[in-house]
């Protein structure tokens, strides 16, 4: 008979238990959650207060931003805690929370990665048709829709997740409450309706990605029949930051579930946690200003009008 016990809180895997590590550890944390809150108020900012930015695309743009923030929000604010606060405690309510806002943040970022994908194919592909897809109705149906598939997809893995017995450990290998790690503490013979819709999660996922792939065929297509190569060179430069991001994204994922697993704790979950949860979110702001022009205007502009006011 398995070993079931209540669990009512979680110990999270620490960087260290070195004092001096662990302040090391949250002046990092404290600088990338600063770096990532900066980035991404300043696209929001950007986008918003900047007429001209008021284009599908710059809406999207806006809306994995908020993404973004709250994805770093969920997660570094409790690490920093833990570690200045020399613990590794996360009650049951609040595995519970974390696990959900995380899971909302991160399926609604990958919809919303593959709606901004199907965004510069009819912009490129189709633009005597842009405007009429891509009316302000459609973009917010569209964005909608992206995070209600997220928060109902969030709520059926909490859901699944949650109820099951834990009955090995309430000691997670990660520094935050994810998928992977919770289900490796569950009772064996109770995990397999969780396995079940993490391989239908996979189904979609690889529906999305594939969406992503042959739309971008189909965009690298249309950029090589334009004849002017400066042409070709600014069309590409539109959706460069988009693909970016989603390599980004998926490149880290991937690592992170498809790594060897095991019982006990490693510093290559951690490394690999910090890989996909964090530098997705922190990277995207600096991604979209680096290598979009409009971006960087309009950052620059807005920078300007704060700081000269009067001029």
């Amino acid at each position: 008979m398995s070993n079931r016990t209540t669990v009512t809180e979680f110990l999270l895997l620490g960087f260290s238990d070195v004092r001096e590590l662990q302040i090391v550890h949250f002046v990092v944390f404290l600088v990338i959650y600063l770096a990532g809150l900066m980035g991404n108020l300043l696209i929001i900012s950007a986008v918003v207060l900047i007429h001209h930015l008021h284009t599908p695309m710059y809406f999207f743009l806006v809306n994995l931003s908020i993404l973004d923030l709250g994805s770093i929000s969920v997660i570094i604010p409790k690490s920093m805690a833990n570690s200045l606060m020399n613990t590794r405690v996360i009650s049951y309510p609040g595995c519970v929370t974390q696990f959900f806002l995380f899971l909302v943040f991160a399926s609604t970022d990958f919809v919303l990665l593959t709606i901004m994908a199907y965004d510069r194919y009819i912009a490129i592909c189709q633009p005597l048709h842009y405007e009429r897809e891509m009316n302000r109705k459609a973009c917010v149906e569209m964005a909608a829709s992206a995070w209600i598939t997220g928060i109902v997809y969030s709520a059926l893995h909490t859901g699944n997740t949650f109820r099951l017995p834990f009955c090995h450990s309430n000691v997670i290998n990660q520094f935050f409450c994810e998928i992977p790690q919770l289900l490796k503490i569950t009772c064996s013979d109770s995990y397999l309706s969780e396995a079940g819709l993490l391989a239908f999660s996979l189904f979609l996922g690889l529906s999305c990605f594939v969406f992503i792939i042959v739309s971008y065929v189909l965009i690298f297509k249309a950029v090589l029949r334009i004849p002017s190569e400066q042409g070709r060179r600014k069309t590409f430069s539109t959706c460069l930051p988009h693909l970016t991001v989603v390599s980004l994204l998926v490149g880290t994922s991937f690592f992170e579930y498809m790594k060897p697993t095991s019982s006990s704790a490693s510093g290559l979950d951690l490394i690999v946690g910090v890989l996909y949860s964090l530098v997705p979110p922190v990277m995207n702001p600096i991604i979209y200003s680096m290598r979009n022009k409009e971006i960087k205007a309009a950052l620059k502009k807005l920078i300007v009008l704060r700081l000269f006011p009067k001029n």
